[in-house]
């Protein structure tokens, strides 16, 4: 089916010109210009720098605000998104009488709770003082391990391992508890391990950071010094035995099934049949262990680390995870350290803080009054007819591709039928039963939020995953695809601009939010989601000729990513972020395919000057405009597995025949590619 929303408020008879229809001499405002000139810089070629000739001359006029690390269009949309929770959460926090455990009623005290500052000044370091006095009761190994058990079943921290409820990867139907390597601070093993200048600086604030915090609790310096290095050092221990983060795109590596007790026999000091039944998650006879090397690792650390060490360690957990809710000069530490990662220079201010926090612990509760004000229903109309479009045109792709057998692809075809798609919001709300929020107890509101979440997520043991529940919040800018569950979502708060245009024409819709379903369709045939069959169950359904055939395709993208740069020398990971290219590179075939079926891109009528084709071009890569901070762009080619977004705005457009003759590009331009040598995968 083909929609044309635009022509409900431009076209034809109901479109009313200034020259017919002027009142009290107030003239019209002049038309948006979805795809302006005046944010390209034509001064280049596009087919030297196609994302600096889409978005040059924007990128110089936006400079990145000191509040932020990266800014960009979406980052203008999350900042717009984050003003609108913002006017929700004071309206909601003013008004009186809600009566108690009412969405305003929780979702205003929350608010309130969190702005009190004064409240929380004199409050200091008081509400973790119990949980620091509990650790320094600890005598023995086996009061370090239950107070593991213990920080984890009361949601205040999640020392040594990660642990979690959620669909077991090969029966997708079933909820199973996990277990995952974890234990460090840091954003990526690598920050542990190597040795380079910038590594070694941020090693240092990291060890800053630890004294501190340790001193503002009353420690001395000397001994706050020691704590640094017996933490660093007990952390560095655990991330020398974690996979990497390309490592673990791999789901096969991270999916190890074992007996509880056959899973106790090789961590001898984690008695795992009792701390299960402490962690609230009794009667289980499996657990799935991620990274069963690791856990033989950390219970060989718990075994040869003094119990005063570890008490350290323990200590840091509660003090590093609580120091944002704390009084101002642990909230002030904190930032001192992260902006050393991230190059940001203010503190975001404490109600966009708070507005995120609401949003991320409470995101039902807020989400609903969010999405009545600002979630347009048409959208979501718009937004499942894109669906189908793309849908279909993806189902010919994989028809006509030329390297794939009958075989694999009846399967494809299969799990692509399959796909199961959310829009907006969940058709049922969240309630958080038995969550109190008290107006004057931020602290206590975010710990009874923290237990509730927890005691949700092993209440879910035994029963069967819920694949209505949504994934994101509804303002999330954002969307993803979930293998387990084959589906496809897109919350409220992607759907505006400058991912989607009510009233644009087609070229600029297929372009952003087209490509943006087209890539999440993607990802179900990417190098981690094709590992997955049509029931979302981790499942070779390949014939290995297929296999090889796809692997070898995979890695010329793999090849292309490495050759970029950022910050002049730092080379992106083309295998870290190979799921994301290739979901890119799929993504925008085939919203430009589906744009070709549209009225639009069957024609050559110009719009401010460009054809529908380079309108299609010019939309995709004006989302990935922006720029990062110098130490943002560091970090995130280490722990991202997105490429940098001037890639992304062309990368993939150097494979399509399309982009070339839309802007002409030539042999000699430097982002010409020799037809033989541009890749084709989905």
């Amino acid at each position: 089916m083909k929609i044309k929303l635009s022509r409900l408020i431009m076209g034809g008879a109901i479109c009313i010109t200034a020259s017919a229809f002027v009142i009290d001499n107030i003239k019209p405002k002049p038309p948006v210009k979805f795809i302006n000139p005046a944010n390209m810089d034509k001064s280049v070629k596009p087919g030297d720098d196609f994302y600096e000739y889409a978005n040059g001359a924007w990128i110089k006029k936006h400079p990145i605000p000191a509040k932020e690390t990266r800014w960009g269009a979406a980052n203008i949309l999350i900042q717009q998104n984050t003003d609108h929770i913002i006017g929700i959460l004071k309206d909601a926090s003013k008004t009186a009488g809600q009566p108690k455990g009412s969405v305003k009623q929780r979702v205003g005290d929350m608010y309130a709770s969190g702005m009190d500052s004064i409240a929380i000044e004199k409050r200091g370091y008081d509400p973790i003082k119990a949980d620091m006095d509990r650790i320094a009761r600890i005598k023995t190994t086996d009061d370090v391990v239950a107070e593991v058990t213990y920080e984890r079943s009361h949601a205040l921290t999640s020392p040594l391992f990660a642990f979690s409820v959620g669909p077991d990867s090969k029966h997708p139907n079933v909820n199973i508890a996990s277990f995952h390597q974890g234990g460090t601070t840091l954003p990526d093993r690598d920050y542990y391990l190597k040795d380079d200048a910038r590594t070694i600086k941020i090693q240092n604030a990291y060890k800053q950071y630890i004294v501190n915090l340790f001193s503002l609790t009353g420690t001395e310096t000397k001994q706050a010094v020691k704590n640094a290095d017996i933490i660093f050092g007990i952390e560095t221990k655990l991330a020398k035995a974690q996979l990497s983060r390309t490592e673990l795109r791999d789901p096969n590596r991270s999916y190890h099934k074992f007996a509880v007790i056959d899973f106790q026999k090789t961590t001898p000091h984690f008695k795992w049949v009792k701390l299960m039944v402490d962690m609230k998650a009794p009667g289980q006879d499996s657990v799935i262990v991620g990274q069963p090397d690791f856990f033989k690792t950390a219970d060989y650390l718990v075994g040869s680390t003094t119990v005063d060490d570890l008490k350290i360690y323990l200590s840091w957990g509660i003090l590093k995870g609580s120091a944002g809710a704390l009084s101002s000069p642990f909230v002030r530490a904190s930032f001192d350290f992260s902006s050393v990662l991230s190059g940001q220079k203010v503190q975001t201010p404490r109600n966009e803080r708070m507005s995120g926090l609401i949003d991320v612990s409470m995101g039902d509760l807020l989400g609903q009054l969010y999405a009545a004000k600002y979630f347009k229903p048409a959208a979501k109309t718009y937004m499942i007819n894109l669906v189908n479009n793309l849908k279909s045109v993806l189902d010919d792709r994989i028809k006509r591709l030329d390297w794939m057998s009958d075989e694999t692809k009846a399967k494809a075809l299969k799990k692509l039928a399959a796909f199961s798609v959310k829009i907006g919001y969940a058709d049922k709300w969240e309630e958080y039963k038995g969550l109190v929020i008290e107006r004057n107890d931020y602290f206590g509101n975010l710990k009874r939020i923290g237990q509730l979440r927890y005691n949700f997520n092993v209440s879910q043991l035994g029963k069967p995953v819920d694949k209505k529940r949504f994934n994101m919040t509804p303002p999330t800018v954002n969307a993803n695809y979930s293998p387990t569950k084959n589906e496809i979502t897109f919350p409220a708060g992607i759907l505006q601009s400058p991912f989607f245009e009510f009233n644009a024409d087609d070229a600029v819709n297929y372009g952003a939010i087209g490509s943006v379903i087209g890539h999440e369709m993607t990802h179900g045939f990417d190098d981690q989601g094709r590992q997955y069959d049509a029931d979302g169950s981790l499942h070779d359904w390949w014939t290995k000729a297929d296999a090889d055939k796809f692997k070898s395709r995979a890695d010329k993208v793999v090849e292309q990513f490495n050759g970029y740069t950022v910050n002049d020398t730092i080379h992106v990971n083309g295998r870290l972020t190979l799921g994301e290219n290739l979901a890119d590179l799929g993504g925008v075939n085939v919203a430009y395919e589906a744009f070709k079926k549209t009225k639009q891109g069957k024609s050559n009528v110009k719009i401010d000057g460009f054809t529908p084709d380079q309108r299609f071009f010019l939309s995709f890569a004006q989302v990935w405009r922006g720029s990062s901070r110098p130490e943002t762009a560091a970090q995130m080619v280490v722990v991202d597995p997105h490429s940098p977004a001037q890639y992304r705005a062309f990368a993939a457009l150097t494979n399509i025949d399309a982009w070339y003759k839309a802007f002409n590009v030539q042999p000699g331009d430097k982002l010409y590619k020799k037809p033989e040598d541009r890749i084709k995968v989905w």
